[in-house]
C-alpha cells in the first residue's frame, strides 16, 4: 500500500513564515509545469507497479489554485499508470479565498474528496501580519460552503504561539472553529525559519514573539479544550473525530511507501529516500528531457531506525519495539536512557509499543533525539 503526494509549486502570495518552495509569478510556465507533473507520473510509474495506491494528496504551495479540470487531468494520469483502483482519499490543501461554491463543486466532481483549508487564524490582525491572501470571514465561509458542497472529510489548519496571542484569544479561535462543525483539526505551532521575512522582523524588533512557556500553555490548552468537543489527538499536531483521521499523514508517520511528484517534493520507496530539485524552470526542463530531477539517498537501518522514532512517538499509537529491534539491536546505554524517560513519566512500555505520554508530548523532539543511535 502507498500514497501519491504531488507538490504544486504555485502561491498568490508569500506567506511571512513560509520556507515551503514555491513561486508567485508561475502563469507565464503553468501549462508546462502541470505537463511536467504529468510526465513525472508516468516516468515513475514503472518503479510502482507492485504497490496498490490507496491515498493522493495535492499539497503546494497553493494546490487551490487549480482548477478542477487541472486536478481531474493529473488524476487521470494516475489512474492511467498506476495500481490507483483502491483509492480512498484525496486531498486537496486549499485557502479560503479559493473556495467559491463552484470552485468547490468541480474540486469535487474532479474527485477530491477532503479539503484541508488553511485557515491559520480567524483575526484579521494576525492574518495581516502574516501576509495572508483572505479574511476572518473568507475563513468561516470557506468552511460553511465546503460542508454545504458535501466535504464531510474536512480539517482545518490553525496556528497557536503566535505574536500577542493570549491565551484567551485562543480559546476563542478554538471555540470558533468547533463550532463551525469540522471533524479534524491540525494546529501547529508557530516556527521561525530561517530566511523567511518574519525572521527578519524578529531580528529587527518588528515582531516580538512568544515564548516558551505561553506555546507550552497554548498547546495544552488546545488538547484539553478539543478532548472535551470530542477530538482525537491521534498524533501531536493533529485532532480527529472518531475514524475521521487523515489516512494520507497517517500512512507517513507510520513509515508506509509514498510516491513524491513535483519540484521539492519528498518521497520514500521504503529502502531509499529521495527528493526532487528545488527549482520550477529546472525541473520543467530535466522532466522534459525524460530524467528524474532527484536526489536519492539510500538509507541504512540506523537512518530508519531513527526516523521510526522520530514520527513513531508523534502518533497515538508510538512505535513498535519489534520494528526498532528488526532494525537494530539496542544496546545498554540505549535501554538506560529509555528507562530515564520512563521514570521521569513521559514514555511508557507496553508489550509491544513504546509510547509518550500527555506530558511527554511537550518534549516529543528532545524524547526522539535522546533516543537516536548516533554513530
Amino acid at each position: 500500500m502507498a500514497g501519491i503526494y504531488i507538490h504544486i509549486p504555485f502561491c498568490a502570495k508569500q506567506c511571512t513564515y513560509c520556507d515551503f518552495h514555491f513561486s508567485t509569478t508561475f502563469e507565464s510556465y503553468r501549462g508546462n509545469l502541470l505537463k511536467a507533473l504529468s510526465s513525472e507520473l508516468q516516468l515513475r510509474a514503472p518503479s510502482w507497479q507492485k504497490e496498490v495506491i490507496e491515498t493522493v494528496y495535492f499539497g503546494g504551495g497553493t494546490p487551490s489554485l487549480l482548477s478542477g479540470a487541472e486536478i481531474e487531468a493529473l488524476l487521470s494520469t494516475i489512474y492511467a499508470n498506476y495500481n490507483a483502483s483502491a483509492v480512498k482519499e484525496i486531498t486537496l490543501e486549499c485557502n479560503p479565498d479559493d473556495c467559491s461554491t463552484d470552485q468547490l463543486i468541480a474540486w469535487k466532481m474532479a474527485g477530491v474528496n477532503r479539503l484541508s483549508i488553511g485557515i491559520q487564524s480567524f483575526t484579521n490582525e494576525q492574518l495581516s501580519w502574516m501576509n495572508r491572501t483572505h479574511t476572518a470571514h473568507e475563513g468561516f465561509t470557506a468552511v460553511e460552503r465546503a460542508i454545504a458542497v458535501g466535504f464531510d472529510q474536512l480539517t482545518v489548519d490553525l496556528m497557536y504561539g503566535l505574536p500577542d496571542l493570549s491565551q484567551q484569544a485562543w480559546l476563542e479561535q478554538l471555540n470558533r472553529v468547533i463550532g463551525l462543525g469540522v471533524n479534524h483539526i491540525s494546529a501547529y505551532c508557530l516556527t521561525i525559519e530561517e530566511k523567511t521575512v518574519l525572521a527578519s522582523w524578529v531580528k529587527s524588533g518588528k515582531i516580538h514573539p512568544s515564548n516558551a512557556d505561553q506555546q507550552s500553555e497554548q498547546f495544552e490548552l488546545l488538547v484539553s479544550t478539543l478532548a472535551k468537543a470530542g477530538f482525537e489527538q491521534y498524533e501531536i499536531s493533529n485532532f480527529a473525530k472518531e475514524g475521521k483521521y487523515s489516512q494520507h499523514n497517517t500512512a507517513y508517520w507510520q513509515g508506509k511507501k509514498y510516491v513524491a511528484i513535483g519540484p521539492s517534493a519528498h518521497g520514500y520507496d521504503g529502502t531509499n529516500r529521495y527528493w526532487n530539485v528545488a527549482n520550477n524552470q529546472l525541473y520543467i526542463r530535466q522532466i522534459e528531457e525524460g530524467v528524474l530531477p532527484e536526489t536519492v539517498e539510500e538509507l541504512t537501518n540506523q537512518d530508519r531506525f531513527n526516523e521510526l522514532l522520530m514520527v513513531g512517538l508523534r502518533t497515538k499509537w508510538g512505535v513498535s519495539k519489534a520494528e526498532l529491534k528488526a532494525l537494530l539491536v539496542h544496546d545498554e546505554d540505549w535501554y538506560t536512557k529509555l528507562e530515564s524517560w520512563k521514570q521521569s513519566g513521559t514514555v511508557v512500555e507496553t508489550e509491544t509499543h513504546i509510547l509518550l505520554t500527555s506530558s511527554g508530548r511537550l518534549l516529543a523532539d528532545a524524547i526522539a533525539s535522546d533516543l537516536f543511535v548516533i554513530g
